[in-house]
């Protein structure tokens, strides 16, 4: 029988250390979440000589980017799952290597099984892509690297914007040297923009917006013919989004997988050496170093505001204790910082219904599995019991075509977990060796689409969450016959219990009217976040992942 987890990990709340609380200590800053973004900025102030205090709620940190030992002696990454999008300046100024951060690149990246016998492999191998593609049109094989080589002309433009700071609008009144410099630094960054897109040309400029508003669909028809290879891209267009092939905007996801690097290497997306905890855990001993203070059990309930000056003054704490401090910072998301923890008499109305109109629909459940053997697929040789090709890179079940995804898509639309499900299935105990038992392996799978609130059911019951996990175990079974019977246990994370583990807010909770999940109301919302940012940092406290 396998185990149905809801919330498999518990914390008691425990005291802070008496240095953290002492009776007037105050912090340079505090920080609400000790997720990877946090911890990332624990450790750069901390190296900057400030003292700094990291306020973590669960009884580890990492947030999303977590290893856990839910079955014994299988490490489950139990959100996040590869590594591709952490700057390699951040990488490198943090040593995250000497900190133990040792990634694993997979080669091939993907594959797609077909149910007709055939598969597509692909990764960083030129002929191998080639020769796979070639298998289903040579004309399709021809233009791939074509396809690469923009996108990668495209990367080149979005990294000085991805590790600059953006130019904010002021909402204060500025000295006149203060808006000098404001002005200064605002003309040297758009002016760097300017440069860098004087380097696109006029056509691949065209082209470049074009990726970023159009349908993924339309882009990739532009491209190619073949339903699988088709497929296989848009998936990375509508992952962990509400959001289907053929939603304006979805294209630019393209983009946005690729934007990433493994020790240099573009495009590339690694496993982590121990999961995806090492992440944290790198980050959060390059913090300790520099002198930051890290501790757990130590949910924030509200902050504290200066009722003459409406300045942040510190937090307290879910126990009540009260933490102290000038500047805030919070790696919670916007829906939970602004309206559950900021007292709702210091922001404006406007402010606050701009925040719960935010769009976080996702539509993403996770399951972790422990199996007592690898998934024979069909269209290799499954004699063969031995990882292959096939088993290292991201496995994409359920998406030969991109009427697949959107079919997909419908149903969540609708209100019903997909029928198919479109089902990315990863297994990182084939290169990492740490994380499972000799012989057994560690499944990752990131499933779409599943609605917060379903129109018939709720997550909350057994028998229904049971009911998915069999239907995905299912749909895995067509292409590889015999894969529900090697489950030996798994942890089932839907919307609800990432939003309630692990406080990634979900719309459905929120206030809000209902528009169109497209892809370009969220760009619009990040136009309006572009206005108000600068108004939260005079209050002392800003966000941490306010563009993820």
């Amino acid at each position: 029988m396998w185990r149905r987890i809801f919330s498999t990990s518990t914390s008691t709340s425990t005291s802070a250390p008496a240095a953290f609380t002492s009776k007037g200590k105050k912090w340079d800053a505090l920080i609400i979440g000790g997720g990877h973004n946090g911890l990332t900025a624990a450790a750069y102030l901390a190296r900057s000589g400030l003292s700094v205090a990291v306020l973590e709620r669960r009884h580890l940190i990492g947030g999303a980017a977590v290893t856990e030992e839910l079955v014994p002696g299988f490490k489950f990454s139990r959100c996040s799952y590869l590594q591709s999008l952490l700057r390699p300046s951040v990488i490198r100024e943090l040593e995250l290597g000497r900190h133990g951060l040792k990634l694993l690149k997979r080669n091939p990246s993907s594959f797609t099984p077909c149910l007709d016998g055939r598969y597509l492999l692909l990764g960083p191998d030129a002929e191998l892509n080639h020769s796979e593609i070639s298998k289903f049109s040579k004309q399709d094989a021809e233009a791939y690297p074509r396809y690469e080589n923009q996108l990668q002309r495209f990367c080149s433009f979005m990294d000085y914007l991805l590790d600059s700071p953006t130019p904010e609008v002021s909402h204060k009144v500025l000295s006149f040297t203060d808006r000098m410099r404001d002005k200064l630094q605002k003309s040297i960054f758009w002016a760097h923009c300017f440069r860098r897109a004087i380097f696109l040309w006029q056509k691949d400029m065209v082209d470049f917006m074009d990726l970023l508003l159009s349908p993924a669909s339309k882009v990739l028809n532009n491209w190619f013919e073949t339903d699988v290879l088709k497929a296989t891209l848009a998936t990375d267009a509508v992952i962990g989004t509400m959001g289907t092939v053929h939603t304006p905007g979805s294209g630019y996801v393209l983009l946005h997988h690729v934007m990433g690097e493994t020790d240099g290497d573009r495009g590339i997306w690694s496993y982590v050496e121990g999961g995806m905890g090492a992440v944290s855990s790198a980050i959060s001993n390059a913090a300790r170093e520099a002198g930051a203070h890290i501790v757990t059990n130590a949910e924030v309930a509200q902050l504290m505001i200066n009722d003459d000056s409406g300045a942040v003054k510190g937090v307290v704490l879910a126990d009540g204790t009260e933490v102290h401090s000038s500047v805030v910072l919070s790696n919670a998301t916007p829906y939970r910082t602004f309206m559950e923890l900021v007292p709702q008499s210091v922001l404006p109305e406007e402010f606050r219904c701009a925040i719960s109109n935010l769009d976080y629909s996702s539509g993403t459940t996770k399951i972790n599995i422990a199996v007592d053997r690898l998934p024979q697929f069909q269209c290799c040789n499954p004699s063969i019991q031995e990882a292959g090709p096939q088993h290292v890179g991201t496995i994409h079940i359920g998406s030969e075509s991109m009427e697949e995804i959107d079919l997909s898509y419908r149903d969540a639309l609708s209100g019903f977990p997909s029928q198919r499900p479109l089902i990315e299935m990863t297994i990182p105990s084939v290169l990492d060796k740490t994380i499972s038992p000799p012989g057994k392996h560690v499944i990752n799978l990131f499933v779409q689409y599943t609605p917060y609130r379903p129109s018939v059911g709720s997550w909350e019951d057994l028998a229904f969450r049971e009911s998915f996990a069999q239907r995905c175990f299912s749909l895995i079974d067509e292409y590889a016959p015999g894969f529900s019977s090697s489950v030996i246990d798994y942890d089932m994370l839907t919307p609800v219990d990432l939003e309630r583990e692990f406080g990634l807010t979900e719309v459905a909770q929120v206030p809000f009217q209902w528009v169109d999940p497209h892809l370009s109301s969220s760009q619009a919302s990040q136009l309006w976040w572009r206005e108000h940012i600068s108004w939260c940092n005079g209050l002392g406290f800003t966000l941490l992942n306010a563009a993820c």
